[in-house]
């Protein structure tokens, strides 16, 4: 047993943050991923003009995380957060597999590949709900915001990852091509695993299943003062206990009721907008989207997704930079008009202008991306995190999750279906009016919570709802 003790106290708080963010290269990889090894499988199962059947092969993974992340939040609170980690990268490592060695039957492989990637999809959720409570119960209250910021460069990352394996991988004969770009996603499952079997179990639910000792000794491994570790655990047995009265008091209708139904639309609304904005779109198909404006083959278009790539990492860096500088509604709604002008204005250049060049959509594109890469593609987590009240946290937080992951399913799955049937500028453009409305759902319906205290946050909610309930007609 010392033995162990004086082996666990050698880890050290970088290799606890690294870890325990590492979960989002897996979530990253495998959202970028498909963008490469589509064009490769599309040629090899002769599936060019199977839209519905290329939308679900996409979409099959956010499908599953939809399931995938509620799932893991209830098993987490049961058998902690460590062990549902380390339980993901092995799913994620069985059916990165399972994926690269698709049988070739046919119009049966593309259901096969479906299936396998649904459950690969639990394994996505399941990280992306996990990685973020893990971080946030190790994290030292001032450094949250600076984690969240990392947890979305590890995102990020991975997608430049799935990118470049791609672009190194594009040479290949087709079929070896696309399997190993998919069968590669092992790799980073498998050094989560490792690292994550190194990694100490959450000090919040070692306290809730009663181990007080085992939470001090972690709490020890990444503060330094023993005055704040004793403070922190005060701490976290007082929110505990109110969690636990919490969780007693509420159901799903408390959500809707006059007192919180402001902050879970604020909350929910923007979780959902930020996918049907159109991002995944532009992560998945830009090969394809660039074939369709050029003429040239998507599988010789793979450096345009490592462009996308760089300019996410670099899109995270300034958020890190600026996260605390500016309103969080001021960064929304700037970032919202640009992506939606992003969107819009190639319809309208290519309505005025038949003949304009086809890459000015890439261009516009390349836009979009970076101004989505350090306002809504942090700010909807970072928001979700402050807006909604401890009493209904748990069950709101999984909602706007749900609502987000079924955004990102219908986007994979509906925009090679739009683009088969209109324009590509047409399909863009209407992504870029949900921009525009996107936009008024900030400025109209979600209140500003940089600076604020949760409490304060929860008193403008509450103040709200008193107010449309004294007045019914606004």
């Amino acid at each position: 047993m010392n033995v162990m003790a004086k082996a666990e106290k050698k880890i050290s708080s970088a290799f606890i943050y690294f870890f325990g963010s590492f979960g989002g290269i897996l979530f990253g990889y495998d959202i970028g991923v498909m963008t490469g090894a589509l064009p490769f499988l599309q040629a090899d199962w002769h599936l060019e003009n199977a839209a519905s059947l290329v939308g679900w092969i996409t979409s099959a993974v956010m499908f599953g995380a939809i399931f995938g992340g509620a799932l893991a939040g209830q098993l987490s609170d049961k058998f902690g957060r460590r062990k549902m980690i380390l339980m993901s990268a092995i799913v994620f490592m069985v059916f990165s597999v399972l994926s690269g060695v698709s049988p070739d039957m046919g119009e049966a492989s593309a259901y096969y590949l479906i299936i396998v990637r649904m459950l690969l999809g639990l394994a996505v959720g399941a990280a992306s709900a996990l990685v973020p409570a893990y971080m946030s119960e190790m994290a030292p209250a001032k450094a949250r915001g600076r984690l969240s910021g990392l947890n979305q460069m590890m995102i990020v990352s991975g997608m430049l990852l799935s990118y470049v394996v791609d672009f190194l991988l594009k040479d290949l004969p087709g079929e070896w091509a696309w399997r190993l770009m998919l069968g590669l996603a092992a790799v980073p499952a498998l050094i989560l695993f490792l690292g994550v079997l190194r990694l100490p179990e959450s000090p919040r639910f070692l306290l809730r299943k009663g181990d007080e000792a085992q939470a001090r000794k972690v709490l020890s491994y990444i503060r330094k003062n023993p005055a704040e570790i004793d403070q922190e655990l005060a701490s976290i047995k007082e929110t505990a206990k109110e969690e636990r009265q919490a969780n007693q008091k509420t159901s799903w209708s408390t959500l809707f009721s006059d007192k919180y139904r402001y902050l879970v639309i604020a909350g929910v609304g923007v979780a959902a907008f930020q996918q049907f904005q159109g991002a995944n779109a532009i992560f998945y198909y830009i090969p394809l989207i660039v074939q369709k404006a050029t003429g040239q083959a998507a599988s010789s278009n793979l450096m345009w997704p490592i462009v996308q790539g760089v300019i996410l990492v670099v899109g995270s860096l300034v958020y890190m930079w600026i996260a605390d500088k500016f309103n969080r509604r001021t960064l929304l709604m700037v970032g919202g008009a640009v992506m939606g002008l992003s969107f819009i204005l190639p319809a309208v250049i290519n309505w005025m202008i038949p003949n304009m060049n086809p890459m000015t959509i890439v261009v516009f594109l390349c836009i979009y991306v970076a101004f989505y890469s350090f306002t809504w593609a942090p700010l909807t987590w970072v928001l979700v995190g402050e807006i909604f009240p401890l009493a209904i946290r748990g069950r709101a937080s999984g909602l706007a999750s749900s609502f987000n992951w079924i955004g990102s399913w219908l986007v994979g799955l509906i925009f090679p279906i739009m683009t088969a049937s209109m324009p590509q500028e047409a399909v863009f453009a209407i992504f870029g009016i949900i921009c525009i409305l996107g936009v008024i759902f900030v400025k109209t319906c979600v209140p500003e919570t940089r600076g604020h205290t949760l409490e304060e946050i929860e008193e403008q909610g509450t103040n709200h709802g008193r107010v449309k309930a004294s007045n019914p007609e606004n």
